[in-house]
């Protein structure tokens, strides 16, 4: 950490939260991850989506209402940017119009990120992003433990012919060999499928699927004592889909599926990652124009909160 780079989020008693800047919290931007111990970032990516676009617009909208976070998590006590030196890097410069180029562009930015010891939280875009993240991640820290938060498994062969969607990321990443099969937990699938084997693929390759009926009017606390003792010491990386809540909830999405799970949940699975050698988390699928009231950006916005408070390094006052 470096101490002249640490800074609380623009304080609502300083500047009124409709003003001041439109980072994530009001924190400074920097264009290097250089003395960093994490980063929010964007990518404003929608090309890889399957239904409804829009997810372009998540990282933008997720900054706005991220006005309204404090520093202090009254519910954890953490207390990350006593410890932390924070910042938000801006948007990975995609390419509108090339996917597969978007990808590449996206796995160059993140490694100097990493390489910097920088822990990444990334604000989506749609799930295509994950993969080239991953890359990177692999290519710094090797393979990686995986906590994949959805209400989709995301292992589709192809889309429409294409190798490289939102619905392919993690087989994709799991051919690579960018992860540690038996160090996989997927919380929340549901929802109809291409096939009747759509959730026994990811089975087979050796990853726990907890389905969302497994998760209906229970807490998920226990489920994550579980899945850190499978995670164990090894770097790990933390993917949400905002799709894996209900609909009612988080309703700014492009896959929304009914029967998802609750916010206490989600808190629940994030908060449980703590003591977790977290090396980078992404919240993906916001797609605001799907929710113009701004809640499922402001829900985002709080879990991308939370993942921050569960990095190593994290002060508790």
């Amino acid at each position: 950490m470096a101490d002249n780079l640490r800074a609380e989020p623009l304080g609502g008693n300083v500047m009124p939260r409709f003003a001041g800047p439109a980072t994530m919290m009001r924190l400074p931007q920097r264009e290097s991850a250089a003395g960093l111990d994490a980063c929010f970032i964007g990518i404003p990516l929608d090309i890889g989506t399957s239904y409804r676009s829009g997810t372009r617009f998540g990282p933008r909208q997720i900054r706005a209402e991220s006005a309204d976070l404090r520093p202090y998590n009254m519910g954890t006590r953490a207390a990350p940017f006593d410890t932390l030196a924070v910042a938000d890097l801006g948007d990975v410069p995609i390419n509108p119009y090339n996917l597969q180029a978007s990808v590449e562009i996206i796995t160059r930015h993140y490694a100097p990120i990493l390489q910097a010891g920088c822990r990444p939280l990334t604000l989506g875009g749609d799930h295509t992003l994950t993969l080239p993240v991953l890359r990177a991640v692999a290519g710094h820290h090797g393979k990686v433990g995986l906590v994949h938060v959805d209400a989709h498994a995301d292992i589709n062969d192809l889309m429409f012919g294409e190798r490289i969607a939102h619905g392919t990321t993690f087989r994709r990443a799991v051919e690579e060999g960018l992860l540690d099969c038996q160090r996989v937990a997927q919380i929340g699938l549901r929802g109809t499928g291409y096939a009747a084997g759509d959730f026994d693929w990811p089975r087979e390759q050796g990853f726990r699927v907890v389905q969302v009926e497994e998760c209906w009017y229970r807490s998920l606390a226990p489920l994550m004592g579980e899945v850190r003792a499978q995670l164990g010491t090894g770097p790990v990386y933390l993917t949400f889909d905002i799709d894996s809540l209900d609909p009612s909830i988080a309703p700014g999405t492009g896959t929304p599926e009914p029967a998802g799970l609750m916010t206490s949940q989600a808190l629940e699975i994030i908060r449980g990652c703590r003591g977790v050698d977290l090396v980078g988390c992404d919240l993906v699928e916001v797609s605001p124009p799907y929710d113009p009231n701004g809640n499922t950006a402001l829900l985002a916005a709080n879990l991308l909160f939370e993942m921050l408070c569960v990095l190593p390094g994290v002060a508790s006052r």
